[in-house]
């Protein structure tokens, strides 16, 4: 520790820490331009300067290292009359036009001018001028660059945390100014950071230009809806219409920066394409009906299907509150344990269950990653969780985190990697094998040899997993994140084992552990917590654990049924069979996500009676018996638990469209014509009830979250001890293997009912690498066909670079590509040709044979 006075206060800070930062601890306000907490110092601004005894110059605090002993004094006559003068020569260019700017009210300019600055200026020149109009940069972000006081803030954002380096400067000195490349930000993310940080008014929001005052919007603090990162966000509203959001510097994981989908994407809840009455199907028609009709008609149809067994989906962007009383709904009302979260995949919760209930690590994720080494597993975080990258990004850069990558799809943090194995596709259980193997085989000594027997010595390839097991062999502690989207392939169950057996060599090694997954659901993790799961109750316990449900029983007032349940895949075969009786979806739509578009057709048209409650009229929903229009986020309050493991609130900002009605209220509303009730309902007494019974919830009180949330606990169960053998290795394949996941504009369906993302993100497209590209003789941008066993799509074709051979990717995200039709149930990845969109009969695969439509099922 260092010691320091301050205008006469003394305080220790720890050594390397900054004039700033230990002022900041006094609570003595020093005005900055250039500096954020998150960026290296620039000292470019110089309104930070203070005076340090012993020294001739004032010095910028943002940039000087407090030494032993040191005194500073902040508010000299020296230092006002400086900083007034520095003042006065940004004032000397600036237009000043505040009363039409959108930054007026909350420009750090204005403020610091009538703190600190001239009460005249000195200068009476002609002002300098740039553009005589505002550039329209990006589809999202307008700038006025006479306005800018080159500060640098864009820029170094763009470039240190983003990663995207769209923005820069051209010119030197008082010509100086900051741009996109040839005047445009095409090729950026348009995440709207740069607009976040700018301190005046030369990057603007244009969604948001002209459209209020701060003064004006009723703003409030939520959690984005998107990824399962879990941003903090402030939405403002006037007279209750949706304004803008916005993000704060000292609270949520992500501080001041958001992604585009958080900044821009929230406008979905102001859609067009919302329901606005329940509907039931007559005549084979839906038609609009009172909520009293919809009633009746459901009682008359839950009757006559009472015999048949029940199934039910709940999305896990859902609120915990709404999901845990979705599946006491189902468990107590409708006797059944099929129960699901996902559509997307068939999770093999006997595995991931006692994986997470023993090893997920439920820390802030700025600490996890602070370890010695991060193994990113899967996906590619670039495009699933941005924000998360930020950090990682920063980790890598900044901290001097050993960054290693495992991933059949590249993404933009493999540039910061020490290390980076390239999976085949659907091969990620094979390459988790070939590092616990390599790792075991570096510390032989450390490993018995028994298991060492059992992990056997897969490899990969020469060197590709051995980079990977140095790199973990020489840091002290390793944290694991892991992609959900390894959950799609039918190996998920392999590459569960995998990872639990290279969490246990790891300890077995000494290592310090930590293990999180990076779910693109705002709330996957508090869905599986909450119990929506067809082999777990609330609390990941098994629905055969005696003690747990005897627990449960006393608490809801009901019995349970006792055996597993069928997850969603299973409930659509049950369908399909006519076996199964009311099948309830709540705020999901697999008819778009599920494998096999034509089987889940026909599975939920012959359902006994499908009853689809959601915001929106999804397909699943004009497939319905009866649809009931539900609050859309933002529309009700209740809580989220991030990939952390942080629960955080989510907060209401305008009321429900329409005649659409709170899910809980719905909830209430079906229970009620079983002539039953669920106790509570109201969603403080829900969460209480949460806290209670749920032991990883255990004394979580709602009023106390506060703004950045509070953390649950890590499950008591132990971490799994049984080892696993290696999987089988994927056979390479001249075929081209299609694989899905998230695009950086969209997440899931709901983002596509946002106006201002589907004029941000580009048409749909098809990804692959350059060399399968000039095998088939194509060329970026040129459309070409995907065609599989099952069908085929049409889209643009985006040639990367770094895409290994045989790969191809189509995001999951766009309604109209229908992508689930090219696939097959339980295989994945998907084997594909593709050729160009006009060459109709001339079909070529990697290896060069051609293949007539003939050979095409």
């Amino acid at each position: 520790m260092v010691s320091i006075t301050i205008n006469e206060q003394t305080l220790e800070v720890e050594a390397g820490s900054t004039v700033l930062q230990a002022a900041e601890r006094l609570g003595i306000d020093i005005p900055t331009f250039c500096y954020l907490k998150r960026l290296p110092a620039l000292a470019s601004c110089r309104m930070c300067l203070v005076e340090i005894e012993g020294l001739r110059r004032l010095q910028p605090s943002c940039a000087t290292v407090v030494t032993e002993g040191m005194v500073v004094r902040t508010n000299t006559p020296l230092i006002d009359e400086t900083r007034s003068s520095m003042l006065d020569m940004l004032l000397a260019n600036h237009p000043l036009d505040c009363p039409i700017c959108d930054k007026g009210g909350e420009c750090e300019l204005q403020d610091m001018v009538m703190a600190y600055g001239p009460r005249e200026s000195q200068f009476r020149d002609a002002k300098r001028v740039f553009h005589s109009e505002d550039i329209r940069l990006s589809p999202v972000i307008i700038m006025n660059v006479n306005r800018c006081i080159q500060c640098q803030r864009c820029v170094r954002m763009c470039e240190e945390v983003v990663g995207a380096v769209a923005l820069g400067t051209i010119e030197k000195g008082m010509d100086t100014a900051v741009t996109g490349f040839e005047g445009s930000l095409a090729s950026c993310d348009q995440c709207g950071n740069c607009v976040e940080v700018c301190p005046v008014g030369a990057l603007m929001s244009f969604p948001y230009r002209y459209k209020a005052r701060p003064w004006d919007l009723a703003e409030t603090d939520t959690v984005c809806p998107h990824c399962g990162t879990g941003c903090q966000l402030t939405v403002g509203t006037r007279k209750g219409e949706f304004m803008r959001v916005r993000s704060k510097a000292e609270h949520g994981v992500n501080r001041e920066t958001l992604c585009v989908r958080g900044r821009f994407g929230l406008d979905f809840v102001t859609s067009p394409d919302r329901i606005e009455r329940p509907m039931v199907r007559r005549d084979g028609t839906l038609v609009p009906v009172s909520w009293e009709e919809a009633g009746d008609y459901l009682r008359r149809r839950l009757l006559a299907i009472e015999a048949k067994p029940a199934g039910g989906l709940a999305s896990p962007r859902l609120p915990n509150e709404m999901l845990y009383q979705f599946q006491k709904m189902m468990r107590t009302v409708f006797r059944t344990n099929n129960i699901d979260c996902s559509s997307r995949w068939s999770t093999p919760f006997d595995t991931l269950g006692p994986l997470v209930a023993g090893s997920y690590t439920r820390a802030p994720l700025e600490e996890v990653i602070g370890n010695d080494c991060v193994l990113v597993v899967g996906g590619n975080v670039t495009d699933e969780n941005p924000v998360t990258e930020y950090l990682l990004r920063d980790g890598a850069r900044r901290r001097h985190t050993g960054l290693l990558m495992l991933s059949a799809r590249p993404s933009r943090l493999d540039a910061d990697a020490r290390a980076v194995l390239r999976a085949l596709p659907g091969g990620e259980a094979a390459s988790l094998a070939a590092v616990v193997a390599g790792l075991a085989a570096a510390a032989r000594q450390a490993v018995p040899g028994d298991i060492l027997a059992k992990i056997g010595t897969t490899t990969t390839g020469p060197g590709a997993a051995d980079r990977l097991a140095t790199a973990l062999l020489e840091g002290r502690s390793v944290t694991v994140l892991v992609s959900v989207d390894l959950l799609r392939s039918p190996q998920a169950r392999a590459t569960l084992q995998q990872l639990n057996n290279l969490l246990q060599v790891l300890r077995l090694l000494g290592k310090g552990c930590a293990m999180q997954f990076l779910f693109d659901r705002a709330n996957q993790l508090g869905a599986w917590d909450m119990g929506v799961v067809p082999l777990a109750l609330p609390g990941l316990r098994a629905v055969d654990d005696e003690a747990a449900h005897a627990t449960f029983e006393r608490a809801w007032g009901a019995g349970i049924p006792s055996g597993p349940g069928a997850d969603f895949d299973a409930m659509l075969e049950l369908c399909d069979r006519g076996q199964m009786g009311a099948l309830y979806i709540v705020g999901s739509d697999p008819l778009l996500s599920c494998p096999d578009r034509g089987f889940v057709q026909r599975a939920l048209r012959t359902a006994g009676l499908l009853i689809v409650q959601d915001a929106f009229l999804t397909d699943t929903a004009g497939l319905a018996d009866v649809v009931l229009p539900a609050a859309s986020y933002g529309e009700e309050s209740g809580t989220f638990t991030n990939n952390e493991g942080r629960i955080q609130k989510v907060c209401k900002f305008r009321e429900p469209a329409f005649e659409a009605r709170g899910n809980l209220a719905i909830f209430d509303f079906v229970t009620a014509l079983r002539n039953q009730a669920l106790r509570p309902s109201v969603q403080h007494e829900i969460f209480d009830e949460i806290a209670r019974l749920i032991p990883a919830y255990d004394g979580l009180v709602r009023d106390g979250l506060g703004a950045d949330g509070a953390f649950t606990k890590a499950a008591l169960a132990p971490p799994v001890g049984e080892f696993f053998g290696p999987p089988s290795v994927p056979i390479a394949t001249d075929r081209l293997m299609l694989v899905t996941g998230n695009c950086l504009f969209h997440n899931g369906y709901l983002s596509e009912h946002s106006e201002i993302l589907n004029t941000v993100a580009n048409d749909p497209y098809v990804e692959m690498g350059a060399w399968d590209a000039a095998q088939l003789g194509l060329s970026d941008c040129d459309q070409v066909v995907v065609r599989s066993a099952q069908g085929e799509l049409t889209a643009q074709l985006k040639v990367n670079k770094q895409f290994p051979r045989g790969l191809v990717f189509v995001p999951e995200n766009y309604r109209a590509l229908r992508l689930n039709s090219l696939m097959r149930r339980k295989e994945y990845p998907c084997p594909v040709d593709i050729r160009k969109a006009h060459a109709a009969f001339e079909i070529a695969t990697v290896a060069g044979a051609g293949a007539g439509p003939e050979n095409l099922t």
